[in-house]
């Protein structure tokens, strides 16, 4: 369950330097939005939100906080943890969050990893990586997040009849992550037909990312898995 890959499965943390408003804003919300991994993770997820929430969802990646921030304002019954190391991005999310008083998210600024080991068993509904570096070269395939400890990670966190939700719209990667969830026992892909993967799930409102696959002329799959009993 420890065994990982020695170095991080993402690219550079920072860009263009922030605006003095987010910057501040980063050093006084963050502390109270993010994750305090030195504490042990409450029994009931529930209890990480000011929101009376029913329900738990993590999303590893968030870039831009497009989906992050639609769902949380679409589903203010669902709690959720958005996981993402890019300082602009989570910058981004922050001030969002702040400016519409969200009170069922909260977030973590560095390794996924390590937020993957720190939740309780069987305490998530719902898990999102979306448009992931698909580190391309085949090279640096070994620093792709879809790998079989992770996805031990994934099984042991999100409970049975939860689903694990991946898009992407790199071939390479697809492919991958199909081979690796099929192979690992704790998880069921869930389509039965060519169009279930090939379309967005329900209150999708796109991202960045799959504006500038389709830009580029490449198209996004959207495979859904079953965490099994």
């Amino acid at each position: 369950m420890n065994d990982r890959y020695e170095g991080s499965f993402y690219g550079r943390r920072k860009g263009k330097p922030l605006s003095p408003r987010r910057e501040a804003l980063m050093e006084a919300e963050l502390p109270r939005l993010a994750l305090d991994l030195d504490a042990p993770a409450p029994a009931d997820l529930k209890d990480l939100f000011q929101a009376d929430v029913a329900t738990i969802c993590l999303e590893v990646g968030f870039g831009g906080g497009e989906h992050l921030l639609h769902r949380a304002r679409t589903n203010p019954g669902t709690g959720f943890i958005g996981v993402e190391p890019f300082v602009g991005s989570m910058a981004k999310a922050v001030t969002a969050i702040v400016e519409e008083g969200l009170e069922n998210i909260r977030l973590y600024d560095d390794d996924a990893v390590e937020v993957l080991d720190w939740l309780p068993e069987a305490s998530l509904d719902l898990a999102y990586q979306l448009y992931p570096d698909p580190w391309p070269k085949k090279r640096h395939w070994k620093r792709r997040f879809i790998n079989e400890q992770n996805l031990d990670r994934y099984a042991r966190v999100i409970r049975p009849g939860g689903e694990f939700r991946f898009a992407s719209d790199i071939d390479t990667y697809i492919d991958w992550t199909l081979r690796h969830c099929r192979d690992h026992s704790g998880f069921d892909w869930t389509a039965e037909t060519a169009s279930d993967w090939k379309t967005p799930w329900t209150g999708w409102p796109g991202t960045r990312y799959e504006a500038k696959a389709i830009r580029e002329g490449r198209i996004g799959r959207y495979l859904t898995f079953r965490r099994s009993a």
